[in-house]
């Protein structure tokens, strides 16, 4: 028989005394609009990763484009376009189902990130795909985003982890490559060699 840890927080009451109370800063920087300053820092992103969650479970997925490619409707509102790719779909299936978004917007060289919570609606408006077109060609669709909170977080986690750090030119690749985490996982059933050979071509021609 298993005994119970008594080493795991399981009430708010505990996890309250765990830390020391918030200080004005983190509540106050908290707003329920997109702030001319919180935008400035959206214009800024080229990065940014979304949850959301659904029947199937929670998903976080990134989004990536040239900075200043979620574009700020009004104060109350974001548009995120729909690129191709791998055609998952796992945020646009939770979103049909519940529409609530959790955005961690990204700068690279700069630590505090922008966390934004609203819900999502998925638009195929002509005009609006055309707005957002990158390259002549139209996105899947576009997120409308309503926004619930706003706030920034502060930059501890970027510079403990040393995200924007130089890599050294001779250092070593720490992690597998596509095919080869492909062939691991499919025990072989893919040709990762070919695959990391195909690869580069492959998402050139379909990045847009």
């Amino acid at each position: 028989m298993t005994t119970p840890s008594t080493h795991f927080i399981d009430t708010q009451e505990d996890l309250d005394a765990l830390f020391d109370e918030l200080s004005p800063a983190s509540t106050l920087k908290e707003i329920d609009y997109l702030h001319p300053v919180y935008q400035r820092i959206i214009a800024a992103s080229p990065f940014l990763a979304i949850a959301s969650c659904g029947s199937e479970g929670l998903d976080v997925s990134p989004r990536g484009d040239p900075a200043g490619f979620v574009m700020v409707q009004d104060e109350k509102t974001l548009l995120l376009p729909e690129r191709r790719g791998n055609n998952r779909i796992d945020t646009l299936r939770n979103i049909v189902q519940d529409p609530r978004v959790a955005l961690l917007f990204l700068v690279p060289g700069i630590g505090e990130t922008l966390r934004i919570n609203g819900r999502a609606r998925i638009s195929i408006e002509p005009a609006l795909l055309a707005r957002v077109s990158m390259m002549g060609q139209l996105p899947k669709c576009v997120l409308v985003i309503s926004v619930e909170t706003v706030f920034f977080q502060c930059a501890r986690a970027l510079q403990r982890s040393k995200l924007w750090a130089p890599r050294a030119a001779d250092e070593p690749r720490r992690v597998p490559t596509a095919g080869e985490i492909l062939a691991a996982v499919t025990e072989d059933r893919f040709d990762g060699v070919t695959y990391d050979l195909e690869l580069p071509s492959r998402q050139k021609a379909t990045l847009y």
